[in-house]
């Protein structure tokens, strides 16, 4: 599966599970460490764990298991590594402090609809 087919998947999963200011970034002419990320945040919790064990079953269906997940416990950054997709869940506290879009604005951003 390509690494486009990936993020679809897990832009899907995200939204069912109404994760909010879904962003992609495509990150493959800025970096060799991936092909896209992708940033969400969740309003608590609970939904930022439910957000990241959606992504993470919906890609283990496909046969596709992440290769490190980091932050789940304490849920206020979980990190998804799918090695040419790379995963953020925030809760919105977070994803205000660390700004990953600024950081990575030279990156082009895509619309979840075009994947």
């Amino acid at each position: 599966m390509d690494s486009r087919e990936k993020a679809r998947i897990a832009v899907s999963a995200m939204e069912d599970k109404k994760a909010e200011d879904i962003r992609v970034i495509e990150i493959s002419e800025v970096s060799s460490i991936g092909d896209y990320f992708i940033i969400c945040n969740g309003s608590n919790i609970s939904q930022v764990q439910a957000i990241t064990d959606e992504i993470d079953e919906r890609l283990g269906r496909q046969g596709i298991t992440a290769a490190h997940v980091e932050g789940y416990r304490n849920a206020g950054w979980i990190l998804m590594d799918y090695s040419d997709v790379i995963i953020h869940v925030f809760d919105k506290d977070n994803r205000l402090f660390y700004n990953l879009e600024r950081i990575w604005k030279d990156g082009k951003e895509i619309g979840a609809e075009s994947l």
